[in-house]
């Protein structure tokens, strides 16, 4: 049976950028772990679960497996994880993911090992696609130097922050992704004229954003080379 690795925020994931994968991996027959920092369950940000941005039926489906899924309720400690042990390590998106999962040492040590050797797959979304910006291959580069990506781009981020980078619940965005990945040697494009932006460059996976959070797991599975009825 092939296994996947969810790296998730303990400071706000987005609902469906982790439930749509979550959910696509397991009905694919994936067996899947979940890891925090901390190894305390991940923490949903409710902008995600607010039914005037996402729809109803989104966020009652999001809602419902964040609190009723037992891997989510019981995650693993990132300290304790090993990409050796899975076929692919995923990282769902969500602002979240800056204070802590493109800042862990544990969680970049996951997404270099996922993508060096010929076994592992990485899938990068939205705001974690800022990992790479913080992240070194073996020989001290940045991993995503000369890598195609995409990722949550500026031209929304701006929709989104006020002039003093503060985001609605207050908090001030530590950086922007796009700028700090573009920095580290990115070939950047995330494709603002399409509906969504997948990128795959070698065992490295990249995805904009919440519409494109179910496409990208599909694209993995097809990666994997794992077969589905869909």
């Amino acid at each position: 049976m092939s296994s996947a690795l969810f790296v998730v925020s303990e400071y706000g994931y987005w609902g469906e950028e982790c439930i749509e994968p979550l959910t696509t991996l397991s009905d694919a027959g994936l067996d899947i772990t979940v890891a925090t920092p901390t190894g305390e369950p991940p923490v949903l940000d409710e902008r995600s679960v607010d039914p005037d941005e996402v729809g109803e039926d989104l966020s009652e489906h999001v809602r419902e497996v964040h609190e009723t899924d037992e891997r989510l309720n019981n995650p693993i400690p990132l300290a304790q994880a090993d990409a050796d042990d899975y076929d692919t390590v995923v990282f769902p998106g969500g602002h979240g993911a800056e204070w802590d999962i493109t800042q862990d040492t544990h969680a970049r040590e996951l997404l270099r090992e996922s993508v060096a050797g010929d076994d592992g797959k990485a899938l990068v979304v939205c705001h974690t696609v800022g990992i790479l910006a913080f992240t070194r291959d073996s020989d001290g580069e940045f991993l995503v130097d000369g890598r195609s990506v995409t990722g949550f781009p500026n031209a929304w981020e701006e929709g989104i922050v006020d002039e003093n980078d503060l985001l609605p619940d207050g908090r001030k965005l530590p950086y922007w992704v796009e700028d700090e990945v573009k920095a580290a040697g990115a070939d950047w494009d995330a494709e603002l004229d399409a509906d969504t932006s997948i990128t795959v460059d070698g065992d490295l996976i990249t995805a904009r954003g919440p519409p494109s959070s179910a496409e990208a797991a599909r694209t993995l599975l097809d990666e994997l080379g794992i077969e589905t009825s869909a």
